[in-house]
């Protein structure tokens, strides 16, 4: 995990923004003024959500597209980490130390950045900002793009498979903080399970946390207390969706020999469940990665749009994975559909009970 940054000053010092740069570990590539194909060398600072960098799930899509951006573009980049439980004051000084610091280029991950972002990009015009999954799909400003995917619908592919290879004819879900960013991933993991296999059983959502309380996307110890639960109450199959918390839902499914989806990123390779991988069905993939990749590089082309851009299934903003083959019996119907999806003949709520 990133060692956390809490800045409780708006107005910094020279000297102090230079102690912090280095106190959040950011790693830096030199820059110019453009790149050899023409393209402007700017400056990326990305604030990471709870968690931070190594959470093995939704902040490490997001340290992923960073990672592609150095890679790929001429950029210098800096990372700075939220701590649990903090106000929104806190996340607009974080931004507006990136921004006062010259980075042209500014993400937020995850949806409480959203008011923040807002905010501060109405101080600092010349600058792009993008918040992902922008609370409620809605931002404002010329200089903000929003990125929001359709998680209902790479979570409908994996509660298909979750009914189709569950022996028990018993599945569930674990959701990290009840928020409405959450229910869609359990609308459409129920709403999957049940086109897959009308019969199946879908135990009754467990969720961590309630807000204000985040504990739900970082504590594994509630995963593996709830995940305990599910099993005792017959499920054989259990899909998460609680950030860092998820790691005890996989390791205590896991261990017990049933199978875990995973969330966010494919999980299979992640190091921190690679004892239990063998029972990793899938995972619901969401590309956060490419959304920080097109936004940065959109902004050093000079094609930056503001407003919301949507990623799902047509443009394989979410997906499952596939690694470790577990799947690949169902792939043909899994794919099906994923094409009724797209199609628009399979409508999938957002919304439990829908």
């Amino acid at each position: 995990m990133r060692r956390v940054l809490k800045i409780t000053l708006v107005s910094v010092t020279g000297a102090v923004l230079a102690l912090n740069a280095a106190a959040c570990g950011g790693k830096k590539s030199d820059s110019g003024s453009s790149g050899g194909d023409g393209k402007k060398s700017i400056k990326v600072g990305l604030a990471f959500d709870i968690g931070g960098r190594g959470d093995q799930s939704f902040n490490d899509s997001a340290a992923a597209g960073l990672d592609r951006v150095k890679k790929d573009l001429d950029v210098t980049t800096e990372e700075i980490s939220a701590k649990p439980d903090e106000p929104d004051a806190d996340k607009e000084s974080r931004l507006r130390l990136l921004a006062g610091k010259g980075y042209k280029a500014i993400v937020g991950v995850g949806f409480a950045y959203t008011n923040a972002v807002i905010k501060v990009a109405k101080d600092f015009p010349d600058t792009k900002f993008l918040v992902v999954d922008a609370d409620q799909c809605q931002v404002t400003g010329a200089n903000v793009e929003g990125a929001c995917f359709s998680e209902e619908q790479g979570s409908y592919l994996v509660g298909a498979a979750a009914a189709l290879k569950s022996k028990t004819g018993t599945i569930g879900f674990i959701g990290g903080v009840n928020t409405p960013l959450i229910q869609k991933f359990e609308a459409g993991y129920v709403a999957g399970a049940k086109a897959a296999k009308p019969g199946i059983k879908v135990l009754p959502s467990k969720y961590l946390t309630q807000p204000p309380n985040f504990d739900g996307f970082k504590n594994p110890a509630l995963g593996n207390e709830a995940a305990k639960g599910q099993l005792d109450a017959g499920a054989d199959v259990i899909y998460h969706a609680a950030g860092g918390a998820g790691i005890g839902v996989i390791k205590t499914v896991g261990a017990a020999g049933k199978w875990a989806i995973g969330v966010d990123s494919d999980q299979y390779n992640q190091p921190a469940v690679s004892s239990v991988k063998d029972h990793i069905l899938t995972s619901m993939v969401k590309r956060v990665d490419t959304s920080v990749f097109d936004f940065v590089k959109g902004v050093s082309e000079g094609t930056f749009q503001a407003g919301i851009k949507k990623y799902d299934l047509s443009n394989d903003g979410v997906s499952y994975a596939t690694t470790g083959g577990f799947v690949d019996d169902i792939k043909a119907k899994l794919d099906q559909y994923k094409a009724d999806i797209v199609s628009g003949k399979i409508k999938v709520p957002t919304k439990p009970g829908a």
